[in-house]
């Protein structure tokens, strides 16, 4: 990233995911996350239009794709290791294959980054080609578009890539006027548990605090990455952001930074890393020094959901999977992913397996959103 101007980088389309900003991606460079030795070799596929200022003008940068060129499969969270087995099986290679995504990352967002004035049936089949030919280039098996947004993964299935549909939960505001107008919306054993839950958490800390990213201090980026891998250990695990990265992304990006800091005592006890825009915020690293009863929940879901009603922010990502989210108000949400293979035999087994998995997946995302906590008839006394 460091070839790439950042302010042109980021001029391009990023619809309120900061995941692939520029600062985001050189953080990861920067602090080894990514590169030959953990496996995300990163090669950037520029769009560049000539001439657009005049004759003899620097070209200006009007779409990008963040390919990484993988040889393994670890931190996509879009998982793909039973079709890795079956064609190592099959006497197939699977590795390298290529990757166009938010590395360790696992939120929705566009991964064809464009300029907002150039027309997207110019630069797409651009961009594509460019990703097909990294890949003919480094001899890569296939091809995988990760967290993609839903016009993309229309616009790659017209491309020949194959959809493949997932879910995460996701918050959705309703424009409640605040939190106990979001509680009103549920049954009253869940309302009542949620209150409980909240008023548990908060008499085991003497605060929580929302400290924004330009306020953060050097003690707190230190507790950020103790947290980060103390939870990643505690569940077994890889910590796949490499020590710095919290400097290097504070030190680019703080206005999109967000600690909701818990402390007893003078000190900090727990806490989690929010990145924020105006069209969403999303949950990414917990983690605690003490085990205090609901605090994560507190910290990591509803403080969160209290502030985005506060601040009108449309919709909360919290995450990859976690069923329990439901009981809390988020719902099944779609994700979206898109997939070529080389070898037409392994093509073909994957494609009617993702015909088969379409079909669970919505029939799952059915049955879940009949334990949503929501009342459905007039509302119910305390």
């Amino acid at each position: 990233m460091a070839s790439v101007d950042a302010a042109s980088w980021d001029a391009l389309a990023h619809e309120g995911c900061p995941f692939l900003k520029h600062g985001f991606l050189r953080a990861l460079e920067l602090s080894g996350s990514v590169g030959d030795e953990p496996g995300w070799r990163p090669i950037y596929v520029l769009v560049e239009q000539h001439g657009a200022a005049g004759a003899g003008s620097a070209p200006r940068l009007v779409g990008a794709a963040p390919t990484y060129v993988k040889r393994h499969s670890y931190g996509e969270f879009i998982f793909d290791w039973a079709w890795a087995r079956a064609a190592v099986q099959g006497g197939l290679r699977y590795y390298p294959k290529l990757v166009i995504a938010a590395p360790m990352t696992p939120a929705t967002g566009p991964r064809m980054l464009i300029a907002p004035d150039c027309a997207r049936d110019e630069i797409v089949p651009r961009l594509v080609a460019g990703v097909r030919d990294v890949a003919e280039a480094e001899r890569c098996w296939s091809i995988h578009w990760l967290f993609t947004t839903a016009r993309e993964h229309d616009e790659l299935a017209a491309l020949e890539f194959m959809r493949r549909a997932s879910y995460q939960y996701h918050w959705h505001n309703e424009g409640y006027a605040d939190f106990e107008a979001f509680l009103a919306t549920m049954t009253s054993r869940r309302r009542k548990q949620l209150r409980k839950e909240r008023a548990r958490a908060r008499e085991g800390v003497d605060e929580l605090e929302w400290v924004r990213g330009p306020d953060l201090g050097p003690e707190d980026l230190v507790d950020i990455d103790r947290y980060y891998r103390s939870t990643v250990r505690a569940y077994g695990g890889l910590d796949y952001l490499q020590t710095g990265f919290f400097d290097h992304v504070h030190k680019a990006m703080p206005e999109q930074m967000l600690w909701a800091r818990a402390r007893r005592g003078g000190r900090t006890i727990a806490g989690t890393l929010y990145f924020e825009t105006d069209a969403a915020l999303f949950g990414r690293y917990w983690g605690c020094d003490e085990n205090v009863p609901f605090l994560h929940f507190e910290a990591a879901y509803y403080a969160a959901i209290e502030r985005c009603i506060a601040r009108k922010t449309p919709r909360f990502e919290a995450g990859a999977q976690g069923e329990h989210k439901l009981l809390r108000g988020f719902a099944p949400a779609r994700t979206y992913s898109s997939h070529w293979f080389r070898h037409p035999g392994l093509a073909s087994a994957v494609g009617r397996f993702l015909a088969e998995e379409s079909v669970a997946a919505h029939e799952q995302m059915r049955e879940l959103e009949e334990y949503l906590p929501f009342r459905s008839e007039e509302p119910e006394p305390e």
